[in-house]
This record gives C-alpha cells, sequence and structure tokens, in this order.
C-alpha cells in the first residue's frame, strides 16, 4: 500500500491519473447544503454531462440513506452512483444486523472512512454531503471530500458553484433560521450560481431532512434563474 504514494509505478500511476481527471470533471456538479432550525436543506444541480455533451438534464444526485438521512454526491457517476448505494445498503444491513438505525454522526464517520480506504485500493471520484436529523442532536451537515476529509458544518458546498454558494451564505446565512427562510437562502444561491458561473442554466433537486423525515421541496424554475 506505501507504494500507492509513491510516483510512477504502473497501476498505482494511473489510479491517481483517474482521480485527477475525476475531480476535474467533478467540479461541474453543483451540491449545497445548510442547517437550520430543526432541520437541514440539501441541493444538487440535475445535469449529467460526458465530455461537451449534456446527457441528461433531470438526474436526482440525492440519496436517501434511511428515513433521516439524505446524501448528496458530485464526481463520475459510476463512482457516485456506486458508492452512495453501498453506504446505503450497508446502513441498511447494519440495522437489520443490530436492530438501532446509526445516528448521523456515526454515518458519517462511515462514510468518510470507506472512502478513505478506498483511495488505497479502488479510488472513488465522489465528493459528498450528507445531512441528517437525530432526536437527540437535531439537525446536523458533515462535508467530505474524494480523500476522506469530513468536516461538521453549518453549511456547506462542492464544486465550482461552490465558490458562488460559499460566499454567499457566509453574509447570509445564521443560526436558526426557520425553514421558509431557508428555502430563500437556497433560491438566492441557485440564482447566483446562474449568474457568475460560466456555465449558467442549471436546475437544482431541494431536499429537507427533519423530524418528519425527508421530502423534496417544490421550486419553480423560475427562481433559479438568473
Amino acid at each position: 500500500e506505501d507504494t500507492w504514494l509513491q510516483a510512477g509505478g504502473g497501476r498505482e500511476e494511473g489510479q491517481v491519473s483517474r482521480l485527477d481527471k475525476g475531480e476535474e470533471r467533478g467540479r461541474m456538479d453543483h451540491l449545497i447544503g445548510l442547517t437550520g432550525d430543526g432541520y437541514a436543506l440539501i441541493a444538487a444541480d440535475r445535469k449529467v454531462a460526458h465530455s461537451i455533451i449534456a446527457v441528461k438534464h433531470d438526474e436526482d444526485k440525492i440519496l436517501a440513506l434511511d428515513s433521516h438521512k439524505l446524501l448528496a454526491t458530485a464526481g463520475e457517476l459510476g463512482d457516485t452512483k456506486n458508492f452512495s448505494e453501498f453506504i446505503q445498503k450497508n446502513m441498511a444491513l447494519y440495522q437489520l444486523r443490530n436492530g438501532i438505525k446509526l445516528s448521523t454522526h456515526a454515518a458519517a464517520h462511515f462514510t468518510r472512512a470507506e472512502i478513505a480506504t478506498a483511495i488505497r485500493r479502488a479510488p472513488k471520484m465522489c465528493n459528498m454531503i450528507l445531512v441528517g436529523y437525530d432526536d437527540d442532536a437535531g439537525p446536523s451537515l458533515y462535508h467530505t471530500d474524494y480523500i476522506g476529509g469530513m468536516h461538521k458544518m453549518n453549511f456547506g458546498a462542492h464544486g465550482y458553484g461552490g465558490y458562488f454558494a460559499l460566499s454567499l451564505l457566509d453574509s447570509i446565512w445564521r443560526p436558526n433560521m426557520p425553514l421558509e427562510e431557508g428555502i430563500e437562502c437556497m433560491k438566492k444561491v441557485f440564482k447566483e450560481i446562474n449568474t457568475r458561473f460560466l456555465v449558467g442554466g442549471a436546475t437544482f433537486t431541494l431536499k429537507v431532512v427533519d423530524k418528519d423525515g425527508c421530502r423534496v421541496i417544490d421550486v419553480d424554475t423560475n427562481d433559479m434563474k438568473a
């Protein structure tokens, strides 16, 4: 495993090159998340691209891990689908074996450990934002990258859209925002990305998780346009 970190070496070099290329492609995805008063919101763009071709415009990049956890992924489509479903099924298996669900904190650390382990075996180009709600801890958000770096945050973003989202949320986010205000913050982020980013016209899927579980928030496409 140590040879993976050294320059050269055939397969190891190929793995590094694949991750570098995948990281660049993954930057075209936009993931945004924030926490508020008793809820967490998460949004992802709907576009899937291959080279310069937009393959589809209705992809849902946010997977429900269980009734109170959502995982949004950005990166190589094969990697994101494979890895997110691997996490989902293993969490379901843990619940079947032990009779209890993983907390959001535990799910985030399990996800981080698996993506970090994969670096030296079968690297996955998969950046993630995990949000969840627990009765004791309330809402939480975990920002994880493809090399296993993870932080618990009040808000976070991945992709080129993150450059615009983070600067905006840094000025308008506040603790304990009601859900309606959080949705308005997200709409402002969508508009900012479509105004400032070179490749505009993105549409987004917006979901919320709170004490009642996970659900989709309907947002008019006109509220996403520049």
